[in-house]
C-alpha cells in the first residue's frame, strides 16, 4: 500500500464542518480539488448512470464518510465508507484507534483465484467422466491460457481444474467442473464466465455429456482474506468498566454467536455493516461479498461467526476474521464511477489484495464496536443518539436546529418523528 497520508489519526474530525473536513483531506494530499468534485452529490451524471444499468430514472445517493485511525500492515489508511446507518463510521473509527495501541491490524490474502463452475449432465458414468477430465487437465488449461490478454501477461489465467460429483441431486446424477482462475486485480466475474463458456464445448467432447450452466461461484473460498488485531487490556477500560470486564464481556458475546445461528446472523450483519460500506464506496459488488461471506460462515455445516475473539497469555484481547473477498481495483464500476475511483485513490491501495486486507480490517473493527457496546452499556446508547439526528431531519429540522432537536429527543427518551414534529413547532416558536 502506498502511504499517502502522514497519519489516519484526525482528532476532532467529527466536530468539523463538511467543508473543513474536505480542507483537511486536501491539506493531507489525500484528495485534490478534482477529487472533491468526484465525490460531490452530483458527480454521477444521469448520462453515465443510464449506461450503467437499465431503465434509469434518477440517481440514489448515500452519505460518504471516512473511517479514521486505521493502520493496516504498518500503513495508515483513510477508509471511504458509503452507508446510511448511524454509528457505523464512528464505531469502526474508534475501534481502529484502540487497535492502533496494539500495533494496528495485520492482514493477509491468498492468491486472487476465482472459481468458475461448469455443470455436465446426461453422463453414463460419473467416475469415467471425472477421470477423462482430469487426464485432459493440462490440455483444458492450455486452451484458456493460449490467448493474448493483459490478464494472462500479468500472470493470471487458469491455474487448475477440479471435478465434483453429485449423485443424489433432485434431478439425479451430474458432474461439476471447477475452473480455478487467477484474476489478478479484477473482481473477475467477466473473465471467469468467459473462460467457462470457452471451455464448455471441450468438456462436452471429452465426456460425451451435455454442458448446462456455465458461471462463476460467489463462494470464492480460494480467494480468502484474514485480518487480526490485538488490543491491550488497559485500553479497553472506560467509565466504570475495567479492561478485564470489557474484554471478558466481548469474548462471552462472541461465544454466543459462535454456537447459535440466530445470534450469528445478527453478529455477522454487524461485520458486514463495515465491509459493505467500503465495498460500495469502491464500486465493488457488495451482493457478491455478502453471498460469499454468509456461505463461508456455514462451511462446516452450521452457520457461525465470521470472527473469533479471545485473550493472549498477557490478558490482551485478540481478534481475527477470515472470509472470501472477491474485490477489484480495475474494471467495472471501479473504473466507471467517479466516487469509486476517488475512493480507491484516497486509500492508496495498489492491488486488489491490499483492498481486501483493508476491508477485512474494517469488518473486524465494526464487529468489535458492536460487541463492546453490547457487552457494556448496550447497543442503543450510542446508536440512538445518532439516530435522533435522522429523526430530527425527517421532522423538518434544518441547520443548528437539527442538533438542538436531537438533544431534546434523547433527553426525553422519545425518539419518534411525530414527537419530533411537535417539539419542532415549540422550539421554532
Amino acid at each position: 500500500m502506498e502511504n499517502l497520508i502522514s497519519s489516519s489519526r484526525q482528532p476532532g474530525f467529527y466536530k468539523l464542518s463538511v467543508e473543513q473536513r474536505q480542507h483537511n483531506l486536501t491539506k493531507e494530499k489525500a484528495l485534490s480539488s478534482k477529487d472533491l468534485k468526484n465525490i460531490a452529490s452530483d458527480s454521477l451524471s444521469l448520462a453515465t448512470a443510464d449506461k450503467m444499468i437499465e431503465n434509469v430514472i434518477g440517481i440514489h445517493g448515500l452519505p460518504l464518510g471516512v473511517g479514521l485511525n486505521f493502520q493496516v500492515n504498518g500503513t495508515d489508511i483513510l477508509v471511504p465508507m458509503a452507508v446510511e446507518e448511524p454509528s457505523i463510521v464512528a464505531g469502526a473509527s474508534f475501534m481502529a484507534k484502540l487497535v492502533r495501541e496494539g500495533g494496528g491490524f495485520i492482514a493477509e490474502t491468498t492468491a486472487p483465484e476465482m472459481i468458475g463452475q461448469i455443470q455436465v449432465l446426461d453422463l453414463d458414468d460419473l467416475d469415467i467422466a471425472e477421470k477423462k477430465i482430469l487426464e485432459n487437465k493440462q490440455y483444458l488449461i492450455s486452451i484458456l491460457n493460449d490467448i493474448d490478454s493483459t490478464l494472462i501477461r500479468l500472470g493470471g489465467g487458469a491455474k487448475d481444474i477440479e471435478v465434483r460429483k453429485f449423485k443424489d441431486s433432485p434431478i439425479g446424477e451430474f458432474l461439476v467442473v471447477h475452473v480455478i482462475y487467477d484474476v489478478r486485480d479484477a473482481m473477475g466475474a467477466n473473465a471467469v464466465n468467459t473462460a467457462c463458456e470457452r471451455l464448455a464445448p471441450h468438456i462436452e467432447a471429452i465426456t460425451n455429456g451435455r454442458v448446462h450452466l456455465r458461471i462463476l461461484s460467489n463462494l470464492s473460498d480460494k480467494r480468502l482474506v484474514k485480518a487480526q488485531c490485538l488490543i491491550p487490556v488497559e485500553a479497553l477500560a472506560f467509565n466504570q468498566y475495567t479492561g478485564e470486564e470489557v474484554r471478558d464481556g466481548i469474548i462471552e458475546a462472541w461465544a454466543f454467536a459462535a454456537v447459535d445461528p440466530y445470534r450469528a446472523a445478527t453478529h455477522n450483519k454487524g461485520v458486514m455493516n463495515g465491509i459493505d460500506s467500503v465495498v460500495v464506496a469502491t464500486g465493488n459488488d457488495w451482493r457478491a461479498i455478502e453471498a460469499g461471506a454468509h456461505a463461508y460462515a456455514a462451511k462446516d455445516g452450521h452457520y457461525t461467526s465470521l470472527t473469533k475473539w479471545g485473550k493472549d497469555e498477557y490478558g490482551n484481547l485478540i481478534g481475527s476474521i477470515e472470509l472470501p473477498m472477491a474485490v477489484g481495483i480495475v474494471g467495472g464500476n471501479t473504473s466507471a464511477h467517479p466516487t469509486a475511483k476517488t475512493s480507491l485513490k484516497m486509500m492508496g491501495v495498489e492491488t486488489a489484495s491490499e483492498l481486501a486486507q483493508v476491508i477485512a480490517s474494517v469488518g473486524l473493527a465494526q464487529n468489535l464496536a458492536a460487541l463492546r457496546a453490547l457487552a457494556t452499556e448496550g447497543i442503543q446508547k450510542g446508536h440512538m443518539s445518532l439516530h435522533a439526528r435522522q429523526v430530527a431531519i425527517a421532522a423538518g429540522a434544518k441547520g443548528s436546529m437539527i442538533e438542538q432537536l436531537a438533544e431534546k429527543l434523547i433527553l426525553e427518551k422519545n425518539i419518534r418523528v411525530e414527537h419530533a414534529k411537535s417539539l419542532l413547532q415549540v422550539i421554532g416558536n
